[in-house]
């Protein structure tokens, strides 16, 4: 039965969100163990929530331009509260080309991208060039243009979750796979467990729910955990980078 509204669903994106990265504080480095890579799978559901409500926000918002305003700005402070929960450089690419910022640059990225694929009065060339820029500067983030590629698919395909997530599977599957020759095997096997979200999104009710502040709630909760994370980190390991694979 669909009994899960948006703000139940937000919730739960960021419960398994905090799990992840508490995982990633204490079990470093992606360790083949049964323990975290159980407590990984669990973190796979933030991700397509937090792509299927942005793909929502776009599609509802009254005012596009203060809502992709409040991703940017968003996406800036969680840069810098990532890199200090992790122990990596604020410079991206000082020490690699992977994940070198969050993944709200590519959420605000991917709205910048409707925005401008919705926009018929650039000029086409221009704004396939621009699309095609942009999409490729999500690549060091978090979830890579993935993200940005998923939140299309699922944008297009609204009112369809079976598409939405055969669109998002068909990137993710793919991330999967460079992942896994390229980065960690681990980390490849684990991102395909996303799928579990789709059971999940099933007991969607298309309500938004009571709690009016929660959306602000998550905008604070995100920078403000990864804060207390680095916190921990530099009290157990020093000023070392926890997110290696």
């Amino acid at each position: 039965m669909k009994r899960l509204n948006s703000n139940h669903l937000k919730l739960l994106a960021i419960i398994a969100m905090t799990v992840d990265h508490a995982t990633d504080l204490f079990y470093p480095s992606f360790p083949a163990l049964p323990m975290p890579f159980i407590l990984h799978v669990i973190g796979r559901l933030t991700a397509p929530i937090m792509w299927f409500f942005v793909a929502e926000g776009y599609h509802y918002t009254h005012n596009l331009k203060n809502y992709m305003s409040r991703l940017g700005i968003f996406a800036l402070v969680s840069h810098f509260a990532y890199c200090f929960a992790f122990g990596m450089s604020y410079v991206p690419f000082k020490t690699g080309i992977f994940n070198q910022t969050s993944v709200m640059y590519p959420l605000f990225i991917a709205v910048v991208v409707l925005w401008l694929q919705d926009n018929d009065a650039m000029n086409k060339t221009i704004k396939h060039i621009f699309i095609f820029v942009l999409i490729w500067s999500a690549f060091p983030a978090d979830w890579s243009c993935i993200a940005v590629l998923s939140i299309i698919g699922i944008y297009r395909n609204r009112g369809n979750l079976k598409k939405q997530t055969a669109a998002m599977m068909a990137w993710v599957l793919l991330y999967a796979v460079v992942s896994f020759l390229f980065v960690s095997k681990i980390h490849g096997i684990l991102e395909l467990f996303v799928i579990i979200v789709y059971p999940v999104m099933k007991c969607y009710n298309g309500e938004r729910g009571k709690v009016r502040w929660l959306k602000w709630f998550f905008y604070i909760y995100y920078p403000a955990h990864l804060i207390i994370i680095g916190i921990i980190r530099m009290l157990m390991y020093g000023d070392v980078c926890i997110l290696q694979f």
